[in-house]
């Protein structure tokens, strides 16, 4: 078994880091809307650069000035069980043993919206949660109002 995390990431904008413990690294992708337990929700996954495994494990602010200046929270991790599939190919199928997320998932490349556009798509099973509404962790100072 591997690991995997989401972060929640306070930068320009709120999204999460869904990382995959693959080939020495975290495969990681940006996913705007968070990940969900829904079936029905089709969430985009944007492929972005690999993660040293030690990332994973990281909570904190990125200083403003770098890229993805922000607060930084682990929103969920645990195992991850690749069942078929290859990055590759575009094709992941995969289980998670996580806190908030768990059971059977898959990220499909969307080939004709490039190479980097992905759906991030939670597999009907007995952990699925129809209307599922992500939880956020509330940030004191980086999203308040700039004067």
């Amino acid at each position: 078994m591997a690991v995997f995390v989401v972060h929640e990431h306070h930068a320009s904008h709120l999204h999460w880091d869904f990382r995959l413990e693959m080939e020495g690294v975290l495969k990681s992708w940006a996913v705007p809307k968070g990940p969900s337990m829904d079936p029905k929700d089709k969430r985009l996954a944007v492929m972005v650069e690999d993660h040293p495994l030690e990332y994973g494990g990281f909570e904190g602010t990125i200083p403003e000035g770098q890229y993805g200046a922000g607060e930084v929270f682990i929103w969920d991790k645990g195992k991850f069980v690749l069942e078929k599939g290859d990055p590759e190919k575009g094709i992941l199928e995969f289980r998670l043993e996580g806190r908030k997320l768990k059971g059977q998932f898959a990220l499909t490349q969307m080939k004709k919206a490039g190479p980097k556009n992905w759906l991030l798509i939670k597999r009907r099973d007995q952990h699925a949660v129809d209307g599922y509404e992500i939880e956020q962790i509330k940030v004191r100072a980086r999203n308040t109002a700039k004067k």
